[in-house]
């Protein structure tokens, strides 16, 4: 099963869900991204867990990147550093 990210005006990710695979075709749908954005009139973004699909698994309350296609997880604290994986750090002292 694939997992779909549901965005709101600020790319911020509301709700995650399990859904269709984008390979299945189902009553002549196969863009389940539209169709469960459209569905929910909200947008909706592909994720994973592997990270084949924009970075870090989304997780409500992740930030979605345009520019970098990925989502980015809520920072923990403050003085946490974001790597180069998208993933927040503790401050090394």
């Amino acid at each position: 099963m694939a997992h779909y990210a549901f965005l709101d005006e600020n790319n911020i990710v509301t709700e995650v869900i399990t859904g269709r695979n984008e390979w299945e075709v189902v009553d002549g749908i196969s863009d389940w991204e539209k169709w469960y954005g459209d569905f929910r009139g909200q947008r909706c973004l592909r994720t994973s867990y592997n990270g084949n699909y924009r970075g870090p698994y989304a997780c409500v309350g992740a930030f979605y990147d345009e520019e970098k296609d990925v989502f980015i997880p809520p920072k923990p604290a403050e003085g946490w550093v974001l790597g180069p994986d998208y993933l927040w750090y503790p401050p090394s002292e």
